[in-house]
């Protein structure tokens, strides 16, 4: 038995040896073969190319069929079996088979086929909702037409995010599109076209994180550095969330802020929009965040806001004299504030949130907007507008003199004007223009020899400075809030000063002085001469 054994060893041994040269023999007889690790795929897959039984210790190039033309992609060395090993990019090309030959010299030694698939690239994997993603296409037919990209949002519905794409002569391409909204999570890009269906390209994937964005209400745009004052409603927009998300709390410094709507919900592409309330808080810049349910407030950017001084007026509009409350927020805690409103001031403090709250009286000021700032330290820390009503007051009635009515005797007159009394929630006073001819413009008389403003009363006596020569007049009056709005003039009414010219009445003086000498001459002294 043990005799046995020996003899089947040995008939091994034998049958090994017999068999390792025969090895070699048979090599030498197939000649130079290339076999390529990865024998398909896009531009750009790493290809290792085997060569075997070559000559020894010889430089070998390898090339690619590049859409008709050889290009040379590698060379490498044998070694002193006539084996080597070397690794190339497969060069942008179009969909098909391409030659992998290896030369020595201008010698061709072995050939092989690689298969180019079509296939895309992209320069960014993850981002939030919005992230400018730039693809490449590779491998597709040559001059392919009407190319789609496709971005899965979720299951099988997908949106074309750009469409009609043309390849070049090597079957590439390159287009960017902003990642629309879309669920938390993997989300495929594709692409198909003429020639190359979707499930023969080789996809990618994109990571949709969460993300939330600041807007600008009035453009839609995102807000880079946000900010604001206490009070003060601020739009947010969420993305990326997990689709139907609950729940969903915006957080200011750490804490639930106060937002509308007060429950907040994702829809099916994760997206959300609400608004929230700055909090009561000193001046200072703030995180923002926001969690969902089931979204992670980590997984999550966050913002940096800043709270700045704001002044809320109360009311916002109103008339000389309005009780106008002023509330600041958002101020440095505990600092003296000075209130102004045109040449009104008020003084306050600051409480240890960085709030006050004062009231001061609308002085008489023009219609329209009109600044009230808070400063501290001399320096104007917030601004707020009061818009002064604009309602002009009605126009009042001329009373005395009457219309062509005759005053005084002679020149240098001075008469009392009388007109019907206005009101207006600014208080009113009046205008009186006194001029010789009813020439009219938008301020009142073209040419006026007597312009009083700022009468207060329905009644005004000329002044000695102010009387008038004998003549024909003519007078407007105008009635003038506080805001400075003015009433229509009135019609023009006329009157006379003087019966006759002061030269005319002195003649007459005059000539019944004479007359009543004459007269005593006559009838007295001559008559008491003729007795004498």
């Amino acid at each position: 038995m043990r005799l046995l054994s020996r003899l089947l060893v040995v008939l091994v041994i034998c049958l090994v040896a017999i068999a390792l040269p025969a090895a070699p023999t048979q090599a030498d007889s197939e000649g130079p073969s290339i076999r390529l690790f990865r024998s398909h795929g896009m531009p750009g897959t790493l290809v290792t190319v085997h060569g075997d039984n070559f000559t020894a210790d010889e430089r070998v190039y390898i090339y690619y069929d590049h859409n008709g033309d050889d290009e040379q992609v590698a060379r490498e060395d044998t070694d002193e079996h006539g084996d080597f090993q070397v690794t190339f990019e497969v060069p942008e090309s179009y969909t098909g088979e391409h030659y992998v030959s290896a030369y020595i010299g201008t010698s061709l030694q072995a050939i092989d086929e690689f298969t180019v698939e079509p296939g895309l690239t992209i320069n960014v994997e993850q981002g939030i909702v919005g992230t400018t993603v730039t693809v490449k296409g590779h491998g597709f037919a040559e001059e392919e037409e009407n190319i789609d990209l496709l971005y899965y949002l979720y299951g099988e519905d997908f949106e074309a995010v750009v469409e009609h794409i043309e390849a070049n002569d090597d079957g590439s391409w390159e287009r960017s599109f902003e990642i629309p909204h879309s669920a938390k999570g993997s989300h495929e890009i594709d692409a198909e076209g003429d020639e190359s269906q979707d499930y023969d390209v080789e996809g990618v994937t994109f990571e949709v994180i969460p993300g939330i964005s600041i807007i600008d209400q009035a453009s839609g745009s995102t807000i880079e550095e946000p900010s604001g004052s206490p009070g003060a409603s601020i739009t947010m927009t969420g993305s990326g969330f997990e689709d139907d998300d609950r729940y969903i709390k915006i957080l200011f410094a750490g804490e639930e802020a106060e937002t509308e709507p007060e429950i907040i919900r994702a829809g099916e592409n994760g997206n959300w929009t609400a608004s929230f309330k700055v909090p009561q808080m000193p001046t200072g810049t703030y995180s923002v965040t926001a969690e969902g349910e089931r979204t992670d407030k980590e997984d999550i950017n966050e913002l940096s806001f800043e709270i700045g001084a704001g002044l809320v007026l109360s009311p916002e509009e109103g008339h000389v004299g309005t009780n106008l409350t002023v509330t600041g927020r958002g101020f440095a805690a505990d600092k003296n504030v000075v209130i102004k409103y045109e040449s009104k001031e008020k003084l306050t403090r600051t409480d240890g949130e960085g709030s006050f709250e004062v009231s001061l009286l609308v002085p008489k000021s023009k219609h329209g907007a009109h600044n009230v700032t808070a400063e501290v330290g001399g320096k104007t820390e917030a601004t707020a507008n009061f818009t002064m009503e604009s309602d002009s007051p009605p126009t009042p009635t001329l009373s005395s003199p009457p219309d062509e009515d005759r005053v005084g005797f002679t020149g240098r007159v001075r008469p009392t004007f009388e007109w019907s009394e206005v009101s207006d929630i600014s208080g009113v006073y009046y205008s009186l223009q006194i001029a010789t001819s009813a020439n009219f413009t938008a301020t009142g008389f073209a040419d006026p020899i007597v312009s009083i403003p700022n009468i207060v009363g329905t009644n005004y006596t000329l002044e000695k400075t102010e009387a008038l020569p004998y003549g024909t007049y003519y007078w407007i009056v105008q009635a003038v809030d506080g805001a400075e709005n003015e009433s229509g003039w009135t019609e023009a009414r006329s009157f006379r000063a003087g019966l006759l010219p002061l030269w005319a009445f002195i003649v007459i003086i005059v000539a019944i002085a004479a007359g009543i000498g004459a007269a005593i001459y006559f009838f007295v002294i001559r008559r008491r001469i003729y007795y004498y």
